[in-house]
């Protein structure tokens, strides 16, 4: 059945109440669409039959002129008294009454001719649903302390979605979401069945990101005012890292590529990591993060106190917090005054990896430092690991040398020591001797010389006595001849009391004599004993103080060596190697690490 075009002609129209999910069938069947109406209609001399389920009820037909539609002139009269003259306020109804649909057609028309385009307005998402490429939408306003002024149901068709949608979000950065503020161009709509809307064809991208850049604004006007905006990026880096808090959502794709390379870390005991999750986009995820960061570092504190022994306890070097990347608004959630002064208090530097395509948030700003994503995160810690390993490499070279160095030199004064205390003792032993001989020699003369005294006295006495006794005599018989006797016996007695003088003075001087020989040998024996005693001293000292270079020097010894990483190579004979020119080509040796000992066989180098 082909319609006839009556485009300026009067005709007859039915309108239908079509269900959208059904709108296919009905156009199908020949119905078409009032876009003024907003609804489905039968056009004048089609039959009704096939549209009989979408009919109002009384199956009320239009009289319409070219495209705009009319009711007739009994139903035009109804709803004249409905509509009260140009006055929108709907009078009391004709008391025999018309039908539900005839009244909310009659609204929807009103709505229609009062809003004929979109009016541009300010609209708050509660809620973004998508269906068959439709975009329905919840929309609100709020006042300043959050209390709900006016709300409202939206739908961006699928045609006009497809062509606006792109283009705000290729401007923006934003997607539609909750809790994101918009400037759209949007047209009332009432239909009987659903109920009002708002139809919207436009967006403006410039206020949604000015909005934005409102907010950020206000953030860091606040910080610098209260004079923390720069406090966390004012902490000194991390000269390496042991200890690192994560803060991430649970299971994301960017959290997945941090612990790539940080599991590895930790497995190699490098660097030990906690983690702690939470939500980081939509209402409260703001103030989610800032608990679960605050009661993280209560937990890590509690765990890791001053009394703990691994060298990886204690504070954390650094505070993580990343998350893959998203829109802008999904990123946009994370400028919070709530959390960012939490970030700018704390006494750690936080590093941030959230990757996003736009302008950073303030959380960024306020971070010690910022990285584009997860990965470059892990990646500039490797990096500074990487430089303090090389630097200890570097540092542990050094050491290694002056500590040869310094064991070269030490042998070498043990070794003159030694020479110097052999040499000081020989000296003493040597000066002992030459003593003892000289002491000796002097305690032999000095005897002689008593000796020889005494001798010279006792002759001279003996000679004294005899001269005074022939004298006595010689005179006694020229005297008295007759005193012979007397004097005879006279002289007796006086020979006898000389021999018995003479034999005194002898015991005496021998006496004498073996009384200094005596104390000239105890003086000797105790000279020699004290030289002895001085001397076995030295050596002592000298033995001890070499023993205690030795045990230093041994201290260095094999095993310590072979725990730094160092081997010992041993000839087919068991005796140490220590140059290339005792070990003869293809010659069996025996390589000895901290570990076992491995067997190999030398192999000169060719010459060149």
């Amino acid at each position: 059945m082909v319609p006839t075009d009556h485009k300026n002609e009067a005709m007859t129209v039915t309108f239908l109440n079509v269900a959208y999910k059904d709108r296919e069938i009905p156009k199908s069947l020949g119905a078409r669409w009032d876009g003024n109406a907003r609804a489905w209609y039968v056009p004048d001399g089609y039959d009704l039959a096939p549209f009989q389920q979408w009919l109002p009820a009384g199956g009320a037909a239009i009289s319409t002129t070219g495209s705009s539609h009319q009711a007739p002139a009994s139903e035009s009269r109804e709803m004249a008294s409905l509509l009260d003259g140009d006055s929108t306020e709907l009078a009391v109804p004709h008391k025999k009454g018309i039908s539900l649909s005839m009244l909310l057609g009659g609204v929807s028309r009103a709505v229609a001719a009062a809003y004929e385009t979109g009016v541009w307005t300010l609209v708050e998402l509660v809620d973004v649903r998508v269906s068959a490429g439709h975009v329905y939408l919840g929309v609100s306003e709020r006042d300043a302390a959050g209390a709900v002024l006016a709300k409202s149901n939206a739908a961006i068709w699928r045609n006009v979605a497809n062509s606006i949608l792109p283009q705000f979000e290729q401007a923006t950065g934003v997607q539609l979401a909750p809790g994101i503020k918009l400037l759209v161009r949007a047209r009332p709509v009432f239909k009987g069945q659903y109920g009002f809307s708002l139809e919207i064809d436009a967006i403006d991208p410039e206020y949604t990101l000015g909005d934005l850049e409102a907010r950020k604004r206000e953030i860091r006007n606040r910080l610098q005012q209260e004079g923390v905006y720069g406090a966390n990026k004012a902490l000194p880096a991390p000269w390496s890292f042991t200890r690192v808090l994560v803060i991430a959502p649970e299971g994301g794709a960017g959290l997945g590529d941090f612990r790539a390379e940080a599991d590895r870390l930790e497995n190699l005991g490098i660097c030990r990591f906690e983690y702690a999750f939470s939500r980081f986009q939509g209402v409260g995820a703001a103030a989610e993060i800032k608990e679960t960061l605050a009661a993280a570092l209560k937990r890590w504190e509690s765990a890791n106190g001053a009394e703990a022994e691994d060298p990886r306890g204690g504070p954390p070097d650094v505070v993580v917090i990343i998350r893959g990347g998203g829109a802008v608004n999904d990123m946009a959630w994370l400028n919070d005054y709530e959390l960012i002064r939490f970030v700018c208090d704390i006494h750690i530097p936080v590093f941030t990896g959230i990757g996003h395509e736009r302008d950073s948030t303030v959380l960024d700003e306020v971070a010690h430092t910022k990285f584009d994503t997860p990965s470059k995160v892990i990646a500039g810690i490797e990096q500074v690991i990487f430089r303090r390993v090389q630097e200890l490499k570097a540092n542990f070279e050094q050491t290694k040398v002056l500590a040869l160095r310094q064991l070269q030199a030490v042998k070498g004064a043990v070794k003159e020591f030694e020479v110097g205390i052999k040499a000081e003792a020989r000296g003493h032993l040597a000066k002992a001797k030459e003593s003892s001989t000289e002491l000796m020699t002097e305690i032999s003369r000095e005897l002689d010389a008593s000796v020889r005294l005494a001798s010279e006295r006792a002759r001279d006495a003996f000679h004294l006595v005899k001269s005074g006794a022939t004298r006595h005599l010689t005179e006694a018989k020229s005297a008295v001849p007759a005193l012979w006797g007397q004097i005879a016996m006279g002289a007796r007695h006086a020979a006898s009391a000389a021999s018995s003088e003479i034999r005194n003075a002898r015991s005496l001087v021998l006496d004498r004599a073996q009384g200094a020989v005596g104390t000239a040998r105890a003086s000797s024996s105790d000279l020699m004993q004290g030289v002895a005693v001085a001397a076995r001293s030295s050596v002592r000292e000298a033995s001890s103080g070499a023993e205690a270079l030795m045990r230093e020097i041994t201290g260095q010894g094999p095993e310590k060596t072979l725990r730094r990483g160092f081997a010992v190579v041993r000839g087919p004979s068991g005796d140490l190697l220590t140059r290339a020119g005792q070990v003869e080509d293809g010659a069996e040796i025996e390589i000895q690490f901290q570990d076992a000992r491995v067997p190999a066989r030398a192999r000169k180098p060719s010459p060149h």
